[in-house]
């Protein structure tokens, strides 16, 4: 199945995210553009970095435009709107300002190239996207920058495609690890309980920690963050204790933190709101999973597809269909698709 079938007509927000720069991101929205004008579906595009420069500011190297037609919503910076060759008529200027300065929803009025930059918090960006789709886009297309795996979160995005590829390691074996591993963060278990997951959301809204014993008893935890509280969370574990329910991030010291203090810590179940809020490596998780650490979460990620890129712009590859053969195989049944092999 081709990767715009998997997107439409199913899902409205999606969000594009790498697993490092130059994956191929900006090359898998492209593909997606040119498959949306040919089935005639009406598209937003923003990003949460900045997009469609023809040189990267930063390393100087070339990078993908953006070319879209007649009728796309953008949402995109005042200053990169100027820049853009499309004509665009201004639809909305939103209160929400980026250092290229506000974000503007506009509407393509002739075709031709784009750049895009809009909001970097979440919740502006979730509006962005809902404001688009009210203008008229069927699909809302986010390119997350680098590092902000948090766009795949299932409270902004209905759905995430991932970039891999050899840009990460000459070794493909190395590729496909980290690709498993964040293939495997993002299918984290959902907490089915619907009491608990009351319970979890109402601690996330006052952004708080808190633990829950084995009789559904709840005990706030006077904290503002983990990262530098993982002892007294720990300390604050005993027998009877069956979840640990964690606002924030969980980062490797807090983990470490808790099992050097707590006896008690293989006996509990730490909840996150989604994987995008854990940063732990690839060797830590494995670690922490073979000491017995258990982590779920309350709101599970959909993986539309894994997207390859063969390409390294430092001028190594891999063989196309041999790497894309090879993935398919390490992350199977989730789909696998190399998009410029499918043009």
């Amino acid at each position: 199945m081709k990767l715009f079938d998997l997107i439409y007509p199913y899902y409205k927000i999606v969000s594009l995210i790498g697993m490092a720069k130059n994956a191929g991101k900006t090359m898998v929205l492209n593909h997606i553009i040119e498959e949306a004008i040919e089935n005639d579906v009406k598209i937003g595009l923003t990003s949460t970095g900045r997009d469609g420069e023809r040189e990267d500011i930063v390393t100087k190297t070339e990078k993908p435009t953006i070319y879209v037609e007649r009728g796309t919503i953008i949402a995109t910076a005042k200053d990169l709107l100027l820049k853009c060759e499309a004509k665009v008529e201004i639809l909305e200027v939103t209160p929400y300002t980026t250092s290229l300065g506000e974000v503007i929803i506009g509407k393509v009025r002739s075709c031709g190239l784009i750049q895009l930059a809009g909001p970097d918090v979440n919740a502006y960006m979730k509006d962005v996207a809902n404001k688009m789709l009210s203008y008229g886009a069927a699909i809302v297309l986010i390119d997350g920058a680098i590092d902000r795996k948090s766009v795949a979160s299932p409270w902004i995005a209905d759905a995430a495609i991932l970039s891999t590829g050899a840009v990460i390691s000459r070794n493909v074996e190395v590729v496909k690890n980290e690709t498993i591993h964040q293939v495997e963060l993002f299918q984290l278990e959902e907490v089915k309980c619907e009491s608990l997951k009351k319970i979890a959301a109402e601690i996330y809204e006052r952004k708080g920690y808190a633990i829950v014993d084995k009789n559904g008893s709840v005990e706030e935890l006077s904290i503002k963050t983990a990262l530098n509280s993982g002892t007294i969370i720990g300390s604050a574990i005993n027998e009877d204790s069956k979840f640990v329910i964690l606002s924030g991030s969980l980062v490797e010291r807090v983990i470490t933190h808790i099992m050097d203090v707590c006896p008690y810590y293989k006996d509990v179940t730490f909840i996150v709101q989604d994987a995008t809020k854990i940063f732990i490596d690839r060797r830590s998780w494995r670690a922490f999973k073979s000491r017995g650490i258990k982590v779920k979460v309350l709101h599970p990620i959909k993986i539309l597809a894994v997207t390859t890129n063969p390409y390294a712009p430092e001028g190594y590859f891999f063989e196309p269909q041999g790497f894309l053969q090879h993935m398919r195989q390490a992350l199977s049944p989730i789909s696998v698709i190399d998009v410029k092999l499918e043009e």
